[in-house]
């Protein structure tokens, strides 16, 4: 006999999906690091704007592909009992954010999220007159 809440197909299917986009998730921040070093480079070097506005939209392409892995790896970290949209699994999510296993993971979105709102208010493509 089992007890408890059993996952549905829809549901183990939506965590098997999240656990491929989470396997790359190291890949997927080293690119950050890469795109964010390569702009660095061209903007201390004075870089002219079009080349500027490129690094950009790669950085922030980086940044957003490692946002979607990091969400991904904080959702397999909750576990199964978090998919779906009743309330049980509502709960059960709130309780998965509050564990220490996944403490890491929700951080390091809130880095990657905070990263990429600071580079879209700071990084300015052409000089304004």
């Amino acid at each position: 006999m089992v007890f408890g809440r059993r996952t549905s197909p829809e549901d183990a299917a939506r965590y098997a999906a999240d656990r491929e986009i989470a396997g790359g998730y190291p890949d997927r921040i080293a690119a950050v690091e890469r795109a964010d070093a390569a702009l660095r480079e061209a903007q201390a070097e004075g870089g002219d704007g079009a080349g500027l506005r490129g690094l950009h939209g790669a950085l922030e392409a980086a940044l957003r592909e490692a946002i979607t892995a990091a969400e991904a790896a904080e959702r397999v970290a909750m576990g199964p009992r978090t998919y779906g949209s009743t309330r049980a699994a509502e709960i059960s999510r709130r309780k998965a954010r509050a564990k220490a296993s996944v403490r890491p993971y929700s951080e390091e979105l809130d880095r990657l999220r905070t990263a990429r709102e600071a580079h879209k208010l700071s990084f300015r493509a052409l000089t304004r007159v």
